[in-house]
């Protein structure tokens, strides 16, 4: 059984055929942290729960302390990168299986062969995750190495009708790494927008390419390199929109795009 959990829990019908969820997926070491501030009033006020209660609520405090003195751990970025794509994995899945359930659809994942289908139904499914954010925090007198908890958005999409793909991102492009991939089209307007809208633009040309490569299996590099600057004007005004999803129609690649800057995800559909 998971020990992660999922908050922050958004579902959106897209179209007829068409679902997507997002949330945030917190280690055990956070949940008790969230359990033990919830149990810090009646802790703290003894006089209103039984002697039972209290003892109850004292020894669920010494339990979660516990999650707090961590042990010294000292592991390699590998195993570190390992443990995190292990929870993401997890967290992924945890909320698929939450928005089948809102749906009231029963059915499993087919993850053998891309693109990922539902086993008996065969809607098509994509998974989007945040980059892992757990950092390593030298101890500058004991050379430990705690981890920071895990806080990490994962979003998902299914589809009865044909592949679709998605893409959560929190963080910035850089500028450096747009100019080495975007297409030449894309970096002659981007170029001419104010910095803050250039950097707007450019995680939302990210995210639309990192979509496409899920929709059509390109490889990394041919993917980021699409050209996609006939989107970019009705980006713009899509940044700019007060809508909570923004819907754009891509005439040339016949799909549709829908924007959730709140959720800072990009869907294609």
């Amino acid at each position: 059984m998971s020990l992660l959990k999922l908050y922050d829990i958004h579902y959106q019908q897209l179209d007829a055929t068409t679902w997507y969820a997002s949330a945030q997926i917190i280690t055990p070491f956070f949940l008790n942290y969230l359990d033990l501030l919830n149990n810090l009033q009646q802790l703290f006020n003894p006089h209103l729960l039984s002697k039972n209660k209290v003892e109850e609520l004292r020894h669920m405090q010494w339990r979660q302390m516990q999650w707090y003195r961590m042990p010294n751990v000292s592991l390699s970025k590998r195993e570190i990168a390992h443990r995190q794509r292990q929870q993401q994995r997890t967290g992924v899945r945890l909320l698929l299986q939450s928005l089948l359930n809102k749906l009231e659809i029963i059915d499993t994942l087919d993850d053998a062969i891309f693109p990922y289908r539902l086993a008996n139904s065969q809607y098509y499914v994509c998974f989007s995750h945040t980059g892992a954010h757990n950092k390593i925090i030298a101890n500058q007198h004991k050379n430990e190495q705690p981890f920071e908890p895990l806080d990490n958005k994962v979003a998902v999409v299914i589809s009865a009708h044909r592949p679709v793909g998605i893409d959560i991102e929190v963080n910035a492009v850089k500028w450096k790494v747009a100019q080495r991939f975007y297409h030449a089209n894309e970096m002659a307007i981007l170029r001419t927008l104010p910095a803050l809208q250039r950097d707007m633009i450019a995680k939302l040309l990210w995210q639309i390419k990192e979509s496409f490569i899920k929709v059509y299996q390109y490889k990394l590099a041919q993917g980021l390199g699409m050209d996609y600057s006939y989107l970019i004007a009705d980006l713009i005004r899509g940044a700019t929109s007060n809508l909570p999803l923004l819907h754009i129609n891509d005439n040339r690649s016949h799909y549709r795009i829908a924007l959730s800057t709140a959720q800072q995800t990009v869907i294609i559909y």
